[in-house]
C-alpha cells in the first residue's frame, strides 16, 4: 500500500540533515509540501535542493531559525501562515548534546541548552502551531516528536540527554491528551542511527552495538522517516499518545549506547 501525503504541508524541524532530513524527503516524495527548519542556511539550501531534485519538483522550501528562539518561531509561523495558510504535520526534530560526560559534573549552562532544544523547545513549538493552526478544528493534524531510546534506558555519557529525551517521550502523551482529538501527537524513539549528529556514538560504539543487536545493524536515518511517514499519514489515524520505537531490537536485549 502506498502512503500519500498528497495536498498536506510539513514543517520538519531539524531538518537540514540526519534524520530530520531523511523525514523531509519521505514526505516530499509521497507528495507533501515541506519546510525545512534549522539554524544554517547553507545546509538547509542544499538539503532543499537535494530534495527537490528526487521529487522532481518544487517540494522543498526552508527557513533559518533558531528553535529555542521565540522570535524563530514566530518568523517560521508567520511564513507559513502567509504561503500556505495551514500546516498539517509537525516533526519537532531538532535536537542539542553539547557535553558528554558524568551527568553529576554537568554544568547549568549546558544542562540548559540541552533542555532549551530538546524539551522547551517541543512544547513551544507545539503550542505556538496549536494557536495558530489547529486549535480551530480545520482538518486533523499530526505532530510527531523524535524521542530516542535514550530516554527509556540509561547510558554512560549522555546521562543528561537522556533524561530530555523522557522528557519528550512523556510531553508527548501529555500533548496527546490536551489536543485531541484535532491533533494527533507521537513520538518516535530511536536507538543508534548513523547520523552526523551521533558520530561520536557510532564511531565507538557502532560496530560492537550492531554485533549485539538482534537485526545486526545500526540504524540509517530512513529507517526512522519510515517509521514517521506512517505516523504522519492516514493509516495511523487512531493512533495518539504513542512511543514508537525504532532501534533494530536494542530493547528487547537490554542494549544501550555503552
Amino acid at each position: 500500500m502506498e502512503i500519500s501525503l498528497s495536498n498536506k504541508v510539513a514543517v520538519i524541524t531539524g531538518g537540514s540533515s540526519g534524520i530530520g532530513e531523511a523525514i523531509a524527503e519521505s514526505f516530499a516524495l509521497s507528495g507533501a509540501t515541506v519546510i525545512l527548519v534549522s539554524r544554517k542556511s547553507e545546509k538547509l539550501r542544499a538539503a532543499a535542493q537535494k530534495i527537490n531534485n528526487k521529487a522532481g519538483a518544487e517540494k522543498a522550501s526552508w527557513i533559518a531559525a533558531n528553535v529555542s528562539d521565540p522570535a524563530g518561531l514566530q518568523h517560521v509561523v508567520a511564513q507559513c501562515k502567509g504561503e500556505f495558510g495551514f500546516v498539517d504535520i509537525l516533526v519537532n526534530g531538532a535536537a542539542a548534546n553539547p557535553y558528554f560526560g558524568s551527568t553529576v559534573n554537568l554544568e547549568l549552562s549546558a544542562m540548559r541548552k540541552i533542555l532549551e532544544v530538546n524539551l522547551e523547545a517541543v512544547q513551544m513549538w507545539t503550542s505556538e502551531f496549536w494557536s495558530n493552526f489547529w486549535s480551530r478544528g480545520q482538518r486533523p493534524a499530526s505532530s510527531i516528536n523524535i524521542a530516542s531510546i535514550g530516554g527509556m534506558i540509561v547510558g554512560e555519557g549522555i546521562g543528561f540527554y537522556n533524561v530530555s529525551k523522557a522528557g519528550v517521550i512523556h510531553l508527548t502523551r501529555q500533548l496527546a491528551n490536551e489536543l485531541a482529538p484535532d491533533v494527533r501527537v507521537n513520538s518516535i524513539s530511536p536507538g543508534l542511527v548513523k547520523t552526523e549528529f551521533a558520530r561520536a556514538l557510532w564511531e565507538k560504539w557502532g560496530e560492537q552495538l550492531a554485533e549485539s543487536l538482534p537485526l545486526k545493524r545500526i540504524g540509517e536515518p530512513k529507517d526512522i522517516s519510515g517509521a514517521a511517514l506512517f505516523l504522519a499519514s492516514d493509516l495511523s489515524g487512531w493512533i495518539t499518545g504513542t512511543n514508537l520505537v525504532v532501534d533494530g531490537g536494542a530493547l528487547v536485549r537490554g542494549l544501550s549506547f555503552s
